[in-house]
């Protein structure tokens, strides 16, 4: 049982050793949230699975706060509503459980971010695909080869991995690293 531990924690040392390599991407997309929300804008944020309870996380990070006392912050999680989700999926299909809820609340100048191991979530492209139409600025947390969401954001954040469990603890790390700056940025 030992060895099991240590070869877990040592497969989550190796998988964020590669974090360094995303300063650049991850200064960039937090430029994008403090732009929309210094602008009166909003963060919309969404994913399925484990993803789906990170981007609840985040929203609720943003709201309240990370580690700073500051004002509360405009961010809303597309995975809370279990009326609309299974409302939106049942009369249109699961690939547009969350680009119905863009169309209905997403403003230009706003940042719709989108979670996805995979890269390839059809429900997360598509939303992406339309928050980019309505001119919101677009950002995916992605992971392998960064799917298909690399041809439709204005960033894709890629986690180098092939393995879920190691990409959604990177997903998580990179969610609290923008939290922390944005906390910085807004602090009273």
């Amino acid at each position: 049982m030992k060895n099991i531990i240590k070869n877990e924690f040592n497969s989550h040392i190796e998988a964020v050793k590669f974090l360094h390599n995303l300063t650049d991407v991850v200064a960039a997309s937090t430029q994008l949230c403090i732009n929309s929300l210094r602008n009166g804008g909003k963060i919309l944020i969404f994913g399925n699975g484990g993803s789906a309870a990170d981007a609840q996380h985040i929203a609720a990070e943003l709201v309240g706060r990370y580690k700073i006392d500051r004002k509360g912050l405009s961010a809303i999680a597309l995975t809370t509503d279990s009326s609309i989700l299974t409302s939106i999926a049942n009369d249109f299909g699961y690939k547009n459980v969350f680009n119905r809820q863009v169309e209905a609340i997403a403003n230009a100048g706003d940042v719709a971010i989108g979670l996805s191991t995979s890269g390839n979530s059809e429900n997360v492209i598509n939303a992406l695909k339309l928050a980019s139409r309505l001119n919101c600025k677009t950002i995916a947390l992605s992971g392998k080869d960064g799917g298909n969401l690399s041809e439709i954001c204005d960033i894709n954040i890629i986690a180098p991995s092939d393995d879920t469990p190691r990409i959604q603890e990177i997903h998580i790390i990179i969610g609290h690293t923008i939290c922390h700056l944005i906390d910085l940025e807004f602090k009273d």
